[in-house]
Order: structure tokens, then sequence, then C-alpha cells
């Protein structure tokens, strides 16, 4: 009798054992539950805002905006090859067939091959259509010689069996950089006379004045430069007037805008390729574009 009486009384003798019965019925699954959330949630976690204290962002940020390259004017110059050229300068039109260009590897060189070498050499010193002179390259950058590679590169590309042009002869030992680079490397004089007009129109213009100035400085920059993609929306630029294109750019700042234009983007080369263009300008050729686009 004592036996069976002992299996049905409880554990719970005294209110201490019942308190603790209470307290633990809550306590446990609450402990057993955290556990669980913290046992899934375990994965590392980096705080916000902390990858700008990362190495390379703080090298990025203390970074010169500008640095000083000594060249030795007496060294031998080693030129790109014409496929370097039109990979850099070239491509961003010429791969497609943007405002014109003949593309790479088409029928559209056909008749073009037909002015030879010094017919085509010509054509990229002073610029035609929407191509500005030289590309929008700088003589100091990219050499007529250069320059020249690159054309026979995409014409035999295309077709053509152009021989590649004569290397100009490096400067001797002690002659100065103006006078190894006086005679340009096709000796066509008309020819490089035509291209330095053409690339004076790209440089400074006067500083801003009442008038306008800058306006018509923005306008002549797009006109000779940027048009060449911006007018037909080519490459993903965004369309000159198109305002569903702009107005995502426009709200990033014309700040975002100018640095954008200056240093390049995506397939825009910096300064769109007009190289000897002052950042005036070319942040004045941006705000005509954005004017446009309002």
């Amino acid at each position: 009798m004592s036996e069976a009486q002992n299996e049905h009384e409880s554990p719970i003798k005294t209110p201490k054992q019942l308190i603790a019965a209470i307290v633990a019925g809550f306590v446990v699954p609450i402990v057993i539950i955290v556990l669980l959330v913290n046992y899934v949630g375990n994965a590392a976690r980096t705080g916000a805002g902390s990858s700008a204290m990362t190495e390379q962002s703080i090298a990025e940020r203390i970074a010169p905006v500008a640095k000083v390259e000594v060249k030795d004017a007496s060294a031998p110059r080693v030129y790109q090859t014409g496929e370097q050229v039109y990979k850099a300068v070239c491509a961003a039109c010429h791969a497609t067939g943007a405002a014109g260009a003949p593309k790479v590897g088409s029928a559209d060189w056909a008749p073009r091959l037909t002015q030879g070498y010094d017919g085509l050499l010509k054509v990229a010193l002073a610029g035609k259509g929407a191509m500005p002179a030289r590309g929008g390259t700088s003589p100091d950058d990219v050499s007529d010689y250069e320059l020249g590679r690159a054309i026979v590169y995409m014409a035999n590309a295309s077709g053509g069996k152009l021989s590649e042009p004569a290397a100009p002869a490096q400067p001797a030992a002690g002659a100065s950089a103006p006078t190894a680079a006086a005679a340009p490397a096709s000796g066509d004089t008309a020819a490089a006379a035509a291209a330095a007009t053409a690339m004076a129109s790209l440089k400074t213009a006067a500083p801003a004045a009442a008038g306008g100035s800058s306006a018509d400085a923005g306008k002549k920059l797009y006109d000779t430069v940027c048009m060449a993609c911006h007018a037909s929306g080519v490459m993903n630029a965004p369309k000159f007037g198109d305002k569903a294109a702009w107005a995502p750019r426009i709200k990033t700042g014309m700040d975002t805008l100018h640095n954008a234009a200056l240093k390049g983007l995506n397939a825009m080369p910096p300064k769109g390729g007009a190289s000897t263009a002052s950042d005036d300008d070319v942040k004045a050729a941006v705000d005509y574009m954005v004017n446009a686009a309002k």
C-alpha cells in the first residue's frame, strides 16, 4: 500500500521546490531559444561603414591627387603597337560602327582602302565627320607613327594588305625632344598642318566672360568630340536631349558628372578622348548636354 502511494506522490513537496520548478519552466526554454538563434546566425558580420577603414580604402583616400612622372627626353621612345592604339583610342567607335565610323572587319572599309595608307593617315590626322583630329589624342601621347600602325591594323583586319609604316629615327644622344619630334613621321606636311589646325580648335578656350563664352566652348567641344557617341546614344552614352536617360545621372550631381567626364567612365575615355581640351571646357560641354536634357 505504501509503495503504491509513493508512486503517485508529487516530487514537489515544498513551496521552494514549486517556485524553482516554475522559474525553470520559463528560463530553460528561453535559454534554449537564444542559443539556437545564436547558432543559426553565427556567420561573421561586417559592421556598417567598417569597409572604410580597410587598408585599401585608407590608401585610396590618402593617395596624392596628381603624380609626377619624370621622363628622359633623350631616351628611346617605346612605341605602341597598332592593336594597342586601336583598343585604347579607336575601338570606341570603330568596334561598333558608331557615328558612321567604318566598323573593323566589315565591308565598310572597302571604298576607304582605295585611298591607300597616305590617304587614310591624312584623314586620321585631320579628322573627318564626327571623328576629331587624331581621334582626339595629343601628338605627345600618340605619335603619327603610332596612328599609322593603328590604321594598318584596322585596314588589314578588314581585308586590306597595307604594309607597316617605317619607324621614325630615334633621337640621337643629347638631342632635344622638340628637335626629335619636329618632322611628322608620314612626311606629309600638309596633313600635319591640317592636324595642327584641327587640334588647335580643341585647346583651352578663353576664360568665361559675360556673353556666354563658356557655353560656346561647351557647345564647340560637344560638336567636335562628344557628339560621336552622345548624338546617337551608342556605347550606353546618354543621348543628347534624352531627358529620361539623363535624369538619373543629373540626380548624382554636377560634380559627379564633371568628374566622370574628366576621368572617363566605362567605354568613355578621359575627356572623351580630347586630351588637349581644358578641364573647364570639358565641364562646359557637360553643362551644355545637361541643360539640353532638362
